[in-house]
């Protein structure tokens, strides 16, 4: 029968695993990724579904694992990642993580040619005779197999290496029937980093998650007001960081966890091909990461001057390593930014940035001297002095309140959240203005999506225009996965 340790329990991170530039792993990027979540943490995982091993050799594997046992160094336990698709590889490389030092191994169902319950029961079998404490590891969505309960059941009760389970499927049924049947003879872990806070209140020992990479702290909140039974605060938590989480979830984990951390001073690279920027965690998803990083104060502010018509202002701007040390020549700042979904109540904000004595200003007067039936302008604020410019010729009263009053709110409310956070001095709103250029589609219908989808375009065309992004070096990052903001092909 399996068991219950002592040691497997609480919040252990999937660790990613940093490439350098020519595609090795950055041994001195992973300690440092280590060193980071350590003090936050109760377990490792190198080389699981977050650490791409199934885009690593098997000796890039090992390594991985070694360097992870080597940074622990017996203050939290390891748990090598030793799936494979073969029965085989899976115990060569089980007995390996033993020899090396691991606590247990987290182990998924054997995957792409789909086998059967009874396969992978004997599968886990077989893994069993290693001798070291095995984690079940169901992920459906990945593997192609969802372990059924009496599967899980018998192999939790049949098989005496088993110290747990780690449900990614976020089916909280079938963790519920985890509990009914094998609840305190083994460890139950979530993986699913969205529902969380629910498996723990239901009787979760711990979970195993990609974002606490990002946020092993705020994870470690959650799990102990848990444990103390103050739930009131393990959901006041789960809510605020709960977008932070779907973006990771939903929007290619493994690039979305290494570019927030990189945002965060972390550097851990790209992942590995065929996963790369703007694809799966598309480029607004990336804006949206910084802004719920920002809002959780992981990304701190620091004082930068903006040297505006001559006068010098300053602010604590939340700062990433490509924000530029000042910021100045507001002649004229371009941005963009795009949000969605849904496709009807996606937002595209073009921004034109400027001090009001110089070409942007000019335009502005310009454009309200100008009568444009359908295109009519509008000033949404005046600090700093914005004014909103339809795209999409405005035709029926449902358009005309979607533009100037729905897509405006959330221009203005962006623009007042950004002079909070630091982004706007304000002591310089005075001498700055701004053209938004809106696209609200004429079919759209949900008010609120449009409001919002346009606040957060709002903040992300702000942010490019004064950082002058996208720079060069994106550009070119990024020039196998560019995609037309309305057009999802390569």
């Amino acid at each position: 029968m399996g068991h219950k340790t002592d040691w497997f329990k609480g919040i252990f991170p999937a660790l990613v695993t940093p490439f350098t530039e020519n595609d090795e792993i950055d041994e001195a990027a992973y300690r440092a990724l280590i060193r980071h979540v350590l003090p936050h943490v109760n377990g490792l995982v190198p080389a699981g579904t977050t650490g791409e091993f199934s885009y690593l050799s098997i000796e890039e594997r090992e390594r991985i694992i070694e360097i992870a046992i080597d940074e622990a160094a017996g203050r939290v336990p390891v748990v090598a990642g030793t799936g494979a698709q073969s029965t085989r590889e899976t115990v060569e490389l089980t007995r390996w993580a033993q020899e090396a030092g691991a606590a247990g191994a987290l182990v998924v169902a054997p995957y792409y040619l789909n086998p059967s319950f009874n396969e992978v029961y004997e599968h886990f079998e077989r893994v069993n005779e290693v001798g070291l404490p095995i984690i079940l590891y169901n992920i459906p969505q990945c593997s192609g197999t969802h372990f059924r309960w009496w599967t899980a059941e018998a192999m939790a009760k049949n098989f005496e290496n088993v110290v747990g389970l780690k449900d990614s499927s976020g089916d909280l049924p079938f963790m519920e029937a985890m509990f009914e049947k094998v609840k305190g003879q083994i460890a139950i872990f979530v993986g699913h980093d969205e529902v969380v806070t629910a498996a723990l209140a239901a009787g979760a020992d711990g979970a195993i998650l990609a974002s606490a990479n990002l946020i092993p702290d705020i994870w470690q909140k959650v799990y102990r007001a848990v444990q103390a039974g103050d739930l009131e605060t393990a959901q006041k938590w789960q809510a605020e960081i709960q977008k932070l989480v779907r973006i990771v979830v939903r929007c290619g984990s493994t690039q979305a966890v290494k570019e927030g951390m990189s945002m965060m001073g972390v550097p851990v690279g790209d992942s590995r091909h065929p996963i790369m920027p703007g694809g799966a965690f598309r480029r607004e998803d990336r804006e949206e990461l910084r802004i719920q990083l920002e809002n959780l104060e992981h990304i701190g502010r620091v004082e930068r001057k903006f040297e505006i018509g001559g006068k010098t202002f300053t602010s604590q701007y939340p700062a990433v390593p490509y924000t530029p040390a000042s910021f100045d020549n507001f002649t004229l700042k371009v941005g963009e930014g795009f949000a969605g979904p849904p496709f009807q109540e996606l937002a595209h904000i073009d921004l034109l940035l400027g001090v009001k004595e110089g070409p942007v200003g000019r335009a502005i007067e310009r454009a309200l001297s100008e009568e444009r039936p359908g295109h009519e302008v509008q000033i949404v604020t005046e600090r700093p002095r914005t004014l909103l410019v339809p795209t999409v010729t405005v035709r029926t009263a449902k358009q005309r309140r979607h533009v100037y009053e729905e897509a405006a709110k959330g221009v203005v409310q962006a623009i007042e959240a950004d002079i909070g956070a630091g982004v706007l001095p304000e002591d310089g709103l005075d001498e700055l203005c701004m053209i938004a250029n809106v696209f609200v589609h004429p079919a759209a219908a949900i008010r609120q999506r449009i409001m919002f989808n346009n606040f957060k375009a709002m903040r992300a065309a702000l942010r490019k225009a004064l950082e002058g992004r996208p720079a060069l070096d994106e550009l070119i990052n990024e020039k196998e996965a560019a995609r037309h903001p309305f057009r999802y092909a390569p």
